[in-house]
């Protein structure tokens, strides 16, 4: 069910309207080909030998007998791979295959290109490899007490990767001025994507010394870097095709060392190699969200605002950097977005351990420290005695501000979201007045749409399109967003027929595609639709620009008169007066030659100054309510969710179908995460197993999921296309704390630890019954040497002794 703000579509024709996918068919018949569809001649097929122990040296590996086993032709070892790479400039730490050292079970040590997938099975069970085990770093616990050895030699101290630490303002006078002040330590445990389709690759290297590599991948053109940096190529010899992605999450935003082997392969052989990892593999690859540890200390005064906040994380990154100092930030960067903050403290720490390396899953680090300050908000609601949803309120940033870090916020209906899961779930009549077992409980959240920081410096634009129009009336639209089943292709022809007047099924849209579409940073981060929809937005308009004048000129009709729809062009005056959309390219072309325009998008700059102040802003930000209504058994401490109501600041509704379906996915990731999901590891010391199958990873199917009633709030914001802000990672930071705290509601506990399994309610029911804390989750939170905060003075402090004036936005449509 979904409802919006009034239903108005500000004289479009096209956006706001439910089409479907311009790809929906060919998903449907089974036309469309995912990489693991794709096959070449002469095609050779890959599997990687993987570590079965978590922390060893490469003592020898004998490759001899796998080499002579007939039907393999290649094989592949650290040493023929030495170049590092990584997500992120400042930690490239892996290795395609290792080198001299593993660091998890799964660290792929070997690669073999046979004939087939069972030769090239077969084959690995002939490498032998020697190990000698050393110390295995299990937790956050052990990556502070365990010094030595180290997982990697770069990390700041010991086992400890990244340490920040930032104060906006005077928290300790923050604290001075509150009638209260609590301390809560709370628990995010990692969870993993559950993309339905494994990572997948196909690698071709022509006689020209060119490379293909076909492959599911979020970030075409980092990916496209870092195989040149790696493999010693020039990137212009080197095509990333990014296939349809069947679901990525931020699964496939790294670039990973299959993508290089096979490319590796395929130059050694001379032929096509090919892989397609197991759903084991997949697990092993990981990246997804980190275990979050944090403590954060709240001042404020008896109307519940906020006077400070000192907000610590530490997170669990596994055994590579990845993108985890961004995911470090994002633990805490954004807390200031929700609600009026005046002092700030953030303190933040990332320790590898030899598990699976974590990074950007939906939402990338902000369900963690979320779930944490919307607990803590209803902690202080019920402390004063007040109604959670009108406390928020009354507390929340106002539009078109900047936070105490120098975050600018545009259009922000906050408000209005409350407004409507308030009305929509019956809250008033519901809160603290259901029968015991039943509860209802509600939480918020802002996300940013596109981080404005690519992730290497440079000044260039984020997103490029480039339009083509030929004399048959076609258009063709280029760019290098990849396509991971949000609707980006879509987004795309939606934004150029309004702005051209054709229908979205006239337009071809070609994307990611390293040589014939312009550089886009990836589908990552909500950026797409701003980004790319701007770009596309930007060349639409040349592009109608072109045909105006060639119409304007033909019909002597000023050409601020004519108007582009139902595939026409004609005058507004005089609509009879004009003619088909095809003529006018024809017009066009005779008059100016080929046709063809280029549009390109970069974020405004952000406000903040201060060294780190590029991690965090964004051109929009969205914001969600979520209300979730729970049912308890006492005796066994099941928790069922029957319904969850959510309302969500979408700007202007690019297409409201696709926007309700990443809200509705957002809410089920989000009650997987709440209730069950959970990276689960087992062994000792030496040896970290964890059981990586869909069998043993607990997911919700559809008996566990809820119903969701879904409300579009539309707030157009000036720096988005038409309007429009992010759908796709928001609406899911609210739906877990918004379960806990209807689990307050429900029986009066609270659990301070992500996944809410039965066995932590039933302990937390019993722990209450006994005069104890009705409470479970951690209670100790280790301390860590922190390098001295930097003190940066809040824009309400002036910084330069003046009031701050937000930046007008960019003014687009």
């Amino acid at each position: 069910m979904a409802g919006n703000n009034g239903g108005k579509r500000n004289g479009l024709n096209v956006i706001g309207k439910p089409y479907h996918k311009v790809d929906a068919k060919v998903k449907c018949t089974g036309e469309l080909k995912y990489a693991d569809d794709l096959v070449l001649p002469r095609m050779l097929h890959t599997k990687l030998l993987r570590s079965t122990v978590a922390h060893a040296r490469i003592v020898k590996i004998d490759t001899s007998k796998a080499e002579a086993y007939p039907g393999v032709e290649a094989v592949l070892l650290g040493k023929d791979l030495p170049t590092t790479f990584g997500a992120l400039p400042v930690s490239e730490d892996e290795h395609a295959l290792a080198l001299d050292r593993v660091r998890m079970v799964g660290d792929p040590v070997a690669a073999i290109a046979a004939v087939d997938e069972d030769v090239a099975t077969e084959a690995l069970d002939l490498i032998d490899v020697e190990y000698e085990l050393l110390p295995t770093i299990t937790s956050i616990k052990d990556a502070f007490e365990i010094s030595e050895p180290r997982v990697h030699e770069y990390g700041e101290l010991g086992n400890i990767h990244r340490r920040q630490a930032y104060e906006f303002g005077n928290v300790e006078a923050g604290f001075a001025e509150a009638d209260f002040v609590r301390e809560d330590i709370m628990f995010y445990e990692g969870s993993t994507h559950l993309a339905l389709e494994q990572h997948a690759s196909l690698a071709q290297f022509s006689h020209d010394g060119k490379l293909t590599l076909w492959t599911s991948t979020q970030d075409m053109h980092y990916l496209h870097r870092h195989l040149a940096k790696v493999l010693h190529l020039p990137t212009s010899h080197i095509r990333v095709i990014a296939t349809p992605n069947g679901g990525g999450f931020g699964g496939k935003c790294d670039p990973f060392n299959h993508e290089i082997v096979v490319s590796k392969l395929a130059m050694i052989t001379g032929r096509p190699v090919k892989i397609c990892l197991t759903r084991e593999e997949v697990f092993y690859c990981h990246r997804g969200r980190h275990p979050v540890l944090m403590k954060t200390k709240t001042g404020f005064k008896k109307d519940g605002s906020i006077t400070a906040m000192h907000h610590r994380t530490i997170l669990d990154g596994g055994a590579y950097g990845g993108h985890g100092v961004a995911s470090t930030f994002y633990t805490g960067i954004l807390q200031p977005t929700t609600y009026k903050l005046p002092h700030y403290r953030f303190e933040a720490v990332r320790v590898f351990t030899n598990k699976a390396p974590c990074g950007p899953k939906r939402g990338h680090g902000t369900p963690q420290p979320r779930w944490a300050q919307e607990i803590q908000m209803d902690r202080i609601a019920d402390q004063l005695g007040l109604d959670p949803a009108e406390m928020r309120k009354q507390q929340l940033v106002p539009p078109n501000s900047v936070t105490a870090n120098w975050i600018r916020i545009g259009t922000l209906a906050l408000r209005e979201c409350i407004d409507k899961v308030v009305a929509g779930s019956g809250w008033k009549e519901k809160f603290r007045k259901l029968p015991y077992g039943k509860g209802i409980g509600i939480a918020c959240s802002a996300y940013m749409t596109g981080t404005q920081t690519p992730i290497y410096y440079n000044k260039m634009p984020h997103s490029g399109v480039q339009l083509k129009l030929d004399r048959s009336g076609g258009v063709c639209v280029f760019c290098g967003s990849v396509e991971i089943g949000q609707g980006s292709d879509s987004i795309l022809a939606y934004i150029v027929a309004e702005v051209l007047g054709i229908d979205p099924f006239d337009i071809k849209v070609v994307t990611g595609d390293t040589d014939l579409t312009p550089v886009d940073l990836g589908s990552y981060s909500s950026r797409v639709t701003l980004m790319t929809g701007n770009a596309a937005i930007q060349a639409a308009e040349r592009a109608r620009e072109i045909l105006r004048q060639a119409v304007s000129e033909k019909l002597e009709v000023p050409g601020n008169r004519l108007a582009f729809a139902n595939r026409r062009v004609f005058d507004t005056e005089n609509p009879e007066r004009g003619m088909s959309f095809v003529d006018a390219v024809w017009l066009a072309e005779e008059k100016f030659g080929t046709l063809g325009t280029t549009g390109s998008y970069k974020p405004p700059a952000a406000p903040g100054k201060y060294k780190g102040s590029t991690i965090g802003p964004s051109p929009a930000f969205s914001c969600t309510a979520s209300v979730a209504e729970v049912e308890v058994n006492p005796e066994t401490g099941i928790v069922v969710v029957p319904r969850i109501w959510i309302a969500h600041d979408i700007g202007q509704a690019i297409n409201p179908v696709l926007v309700v379906g990443q809200i509705e996915g957002c809410v089920y990731m989000g009650l997987g995460e709440a209730l069950m999901e959970e990276m689960t590891y087992r062994g000792n010391r030496n040896m970290v197993h964890k059981f990586p199958s869909f069998l043993e990873y607990k997911s919700p199917t559809t008996l566990e999921m809820c119903d969701v009633i879904t409300y579009l709030v539309e707030s157009r914001d000036p720096n988005g296309p038409f309007g429009a802000k992010e759908a796709g990672q928001g609406p899911q930071l609210p739906v877990p704390p918004a379960i806990a705290n209807a689990i307050y509601d429900a029986v009066g506990v609270r659990i301070d630890e992500i996944p809410i399994t039965p066995d932590k309610v039933l302990k937390a029911i019993r722990a209450k019954a006994k005069g104890q804390e009705g409470r479970y989750g951690p209670t100790v939170f280790p301390q860590c040497e922190m390098p001295p905060a930097m003190i940066v003075p809040t824009p309400f402090q002036g910084g330069d002794g003046k009031a701050l004036e937000p930046e007008p936005a960019l003014g687009r449509r």
